[in-house]
């Protein structure tokens, strides 16, 4: 059985010494804390848990940079939306597997190990279904397989422009699928998925799916996850409090399940009430600060929602800027911005910022996507190595590594990273990034002339 040595790790517990790993089959075999190295074993730095991503558009992250511009002087989501309508008008599915891959590089060498894939690219570039219902499913699994990450799949049922059954726009053709359509394209991409992958459903949108068709599409799900945007724009509150008269967390919560299966991404626009109710649903808030920065979304009100209990777990969604530490370092320099004050998000219990997001975002991206977490025997084998070298660690003790990590060191501070036992980064590169990047460059030339 292999093993790894680390001078320091996170275990459940908290931090501990001289830890050496044992992995057998993809998981965690055997943690042992206080052991001195082998002469001839491997030795890093500190190990932490591998981050889950909750929310990505992996073909998004082609478009990177494209949307920077001001089109008009009440530049926002729906403007950029047209953009993003424009580029995925001309992508084949060897175009959105390439472009995810690349996306996928990026995340392992920054620190997610596993990514939930929030799929609504599945017809043709006319809008026409594939012969496969899940061909571009299927190019999304070959990126996972290349690069080796973590799959949660989350097909999405979109059917509507917007709120009360509203006819699709032209922009949204590659997108829609009836209930029958729908149902089809989950079985079919089941069969595409790799043994160490999983499944759930993501009902788009409150706009895109109409109450009758999001209860006829959750029993799809089974025991996987469901994945939702909720509330990420003033515009769709106010939408949907002039369609249902409730805002559209509130009229989740009233008329839906909600349970720990479910995540609703952004949320970002909750009144006080709402924000209490979210968090004793057990549910998941699915965070995305870098991109709902660069959209002009809002602030999520993260103060409130944590005093609560609220659990959440972080995402890249458009893949604009892919950095787990990034995600965790704006969620709280939004706080401190919004409260003037700072370590906002830090607790009585534990007084790392840093340290309190990072435990939140494992086991709330963890739970988010239906998967284990954590250095612990029997959990997936996915461990993010620090590399203890980097400037930003200079006299670093355990305590002070992930504040460093997240607010200090930018991306050379992870050294290594394995995914289900198998090295996939090394010295800070992807073992396969010049690849993947090459295939990348020559997509983007062609897409872009």
């Amino acid at each position: 059985m292999p093993h790894l040595w680390f001078a320091h790790a996170l275990l459940p517990q908290g931090w501990a010494e001289r830890v050496r790993i044992g992995l057998a089959g993809g998981r965690i075999a055997s943690v042992e804390a206080g052991v001195a190295p082998e002469s001839s074993g491997e030795r890093y730095g500190a190990a932490v848990p591998g981050l889950c991503n909750v929310h990505s558009h992996g073909f998004q992250r082609g478009m990177a940079g494209l949307s920077e511009r001001r089109g008009r002087s009440d530049d926002d989501f729906w403007s950029w939306r047209e953009v993003m309508y424009r580029f995925l008008g001309r992508l084949t599915p060897d175009d959105i597997s390439v472009i995810t891959a690349q996306a996928y590089v990026e995340m392992l060498e920054s620190g997610y190990t596993r990514v939930g894939e929030f799929h609504y690219l599945h017809n043709d570039i006319d809008g026409r279904p594939y012969a496969d219902p899940a061909e571009t499913a299927a190019a999304i699994v070959a990126a996972a397989d290349m690069t080796g990450i973590g799959l949660t799949l989350l097909p999405v049922f979109y059917a509507h422009a917007d709120f009360d059954g509203a006819p699709p726009a032209p922009g949204q053709r590659r997108f829609f699928f009836d209930l029958d359509g729908f149902a089809r394209l989950v079985e079919a991409s089941r069969t595409k998925l790799p043994a160490d992958a999983n499944m759930g459903i993501a009902p788009h949108s409150l706009r895109a799916v109409t109450p009758d068709e999001l209860r006829a599409i959750v029993p799809l799900a089974g025991d996987g996850p469901i994945h939702i945007h909720a509330a990420e724009q003033i515009k769709e509150v106010e939408a949907c409090i002039a369609w249902s008269g409730a805002r559209p967390v509130d009229w989740l919560l009233d008329h839906v399940e909600v349970d720990e299966r479910w995540c609703l991404i952004h949320a970002t626009h909750l009144n006080d009430r709402e924000c209490d109710r979210l968090a004793a649903s057990g549910a998941v808030a699915g965070l995305c600060p870098v991109t709902e920065g660069n959209l002009g979304d809002g602030i999520f009100p993260a103060e409130r929602y944590l005093a609560s209990g609220g659990r959440f777990g972080t995402g890249t969604d458009s893949n604009i800027l892919i950095d787990a530490a990034a995600e965790i370092r704006a969620l709280e320099y939004s706080q401190r911005l919004s409260h003037h004050r700072r370590g906002v998000l830090a607790g009585d219990a534990e007084p790392s910022v840093g340290r309190r997001l990072f435990d939140a975002a494992v086991s709330g991206g963890a739970q988010a996507l239906g998967v284990e977490s954590g250095l612990t025997t029997g959990a997936p084998a996915d461990i993010v190595a620090l590399d203890l070298t980097h400037v930003a660690f200079a006299g670093a003790d355990a305590a002070t590594l992930l504040d460093r990590w997240i607010f200090a060191s930018g991306r050379g501070a992870i050294g290594t990273v394995w995914r289900g036992g198998r090295k996939c980064v090394e010295q800070g590169r992807h073992i396969a990034a010049d690849k993947v990047a090459a295939c990348y460059r020559r997509t983007l030339e062609r897409l872009l002339a």
